[in-house]
């Protein structure tokens, strides 16, 4: 089975420790015995906050993007150090360069590529690029939920939804980055192109992923239908 895992820079880095890589490297050594893995990780807070600094120094949205990306690599590199020699270590900088690093058999690790691409996106376009059996998202909350959770009390977990339908939701209720921060449209337009198995679920406990990838019901799935 040839899987993407994106990983949200903010289930990483809680705190400037290697905790979650550890417990990560853990998870995905053993995934990797029998599949092949692909990595894509987010900046998390460390690269809002060197965002911000850029901001103050009035550089403009471009070199935000920039930075961003740099940091999104250097939580790859980190990565790529908790997992040894079961990755490929060097951090890949466009999806022709993963698909080569693949070549070896070992796990890629990979940040952001392009100004304008979240590495959600970034997550979509590698699954569509490698054709991807499923793609595994793990950011901070259950799934998808009818309203933000953290707001509302009644919000209910969608577990199942066609990208069209995420589509119409998402722009029906205006979601602002930070809320679904998991899902950007480009993300969806990618993952309804090419019909793409996607599991959104919770990174929190990295053991989600190998429950994501073994059908179990977990999470939100989007569904080509």
């Amino acid at each position: 089975m040839r899987i993407v895992a994106a990983i949200g820079g903010s289930i990483l880095i809680q705190e400037f420790d290697s905790k979650k890589f550890k417990e990560y490297a853990e998870i995905l050594k053993s995934i990797s015995e029998d599949n092949e893995l692909f990595v894509v990780v987010g900046g998390g807070k460390p690269a809002r906050e060197y965002i911000k600094v850029v901001r103050d120094l009035n550089c403009g949205e471009a070199k935000c993007d920039d930075i961003g990306i740099e940091v999104t690599r250097i939580n790859a590199k980190l990565l790529l150090s908790a997992l040894e020699d079961v990755a490929y270590q060097k951090v890949p900088h466009n999806f022709q360069e993963a698909l080569e690093y693949s070549a070896t058999g070992k796990i890629v690790v990979m940040g952001g590529t392009e100004p304008a691409h979240s590495t959600d996106a970034v997550a979509a376009i590698l699954a569509e690029y490698v054709k991807a059996d499923i793609l595994v998202n793990l950011t901070s909350v259950d799934g998808m939920y009818t309203k933000d959770p953290n707001k509302f009390n009644d919000a209910e977990l969608i577990s199942e939804i066609t990208a069209s339908d995420m589509m119409e939701f998402i722009k029906g209720n205006d979601v602002k980055a930070g809320t679904y921060e998991f899902f950007d449209m480009t993300a969806i337009q990618m993952i309804k192109r090419s019909s793409l198995e996607t599991v959104i679920c919770n990174g929190n406990k990295p053991e989600n992923l190998k429950k994501a990838i073994n059908g179990e019901k977990i999470g939100t799935r989007v569904i080509s239908k």
